[in-house]
């Protein structure tokens, strides 16, 4: 059984309506992260910071996939929620995400993250932890309830992070065929 969070209402007299829905003892990955962290929509010019990061982590260098992906995000009609996040005013992490309004016989609106990444210098420094956070609230705010992604079943620290961050195993099957 899983709690739900409720909502911390604060007994100040100067602001009573108010409602603070982060954690009263200051757990959670949303509650401070993003407070500490710098987080922005992504922009064409993070193209070649982005291709660094994603480097430093794959060992490969991906430059056509991000410039479709950017390129999505400014041009297409697809709404995207991409987002950089920055230390000292430079880019230290990036998480793309897009909404889509329906597909597979299904219709509500449910966000897709197709990928996320932290520079490896800044890890465990809460960077990953401020783009969810922001990313979810800018999707809350789009009317957005769901959010889903594909990991590799041996990516481990990836499955932890998302763990940590509320998500579970769906309830679909992806299949695949050769052509």
């Amino acid at each position: 059984m899983t709690s739900q969070k409720q909502p911390f209402i604060p007994q100040r007299a100067d602001d009573p309506l108010e409602v603070d829905y982060s954690y009263p003892d200051g757990q959670g990955f949303d509650v401070q992260s993003r407070d500490k962290i710098f987080v922005r929509s992504m922009t064409p010019d993070d193209l070649r910071k982005i291709v660094s990061i994603d480097k430093k982590i794959t060992g490969r260098g991906r430059t056509a996939y991000f410039e479709r992906k950017i390129a999505e995000s400014q041009d297409e009609s697809a709404v995207r929620v991409s987002l950089v996040a920055e230390i000292d005013g430079f880019p230290v992490g990036f998480i793309m995400a897009r909404v889509d309004f329906g597909e597979f016989g299904r219709t509500e609106a449910e966000a897709v993250m197709d990928t996320i990444g932290v520079d490896p210098d800044f890890a465990h420094h809460e960077v990953g932890h401020a783009m969810m956070s922001q990313l979810l609230g800018n999707l809350r705010s789009l009317q957005v309830e769901k959010v889903r992604t594909k990991v590799q079943w041996d990516s481990f620290g990836l499955l932890g992070f998302l763990g940590h961050c509320g998500f579970a195993p769906a309830q679909r099957m992806a299949f695949r065929r050769a052509v």
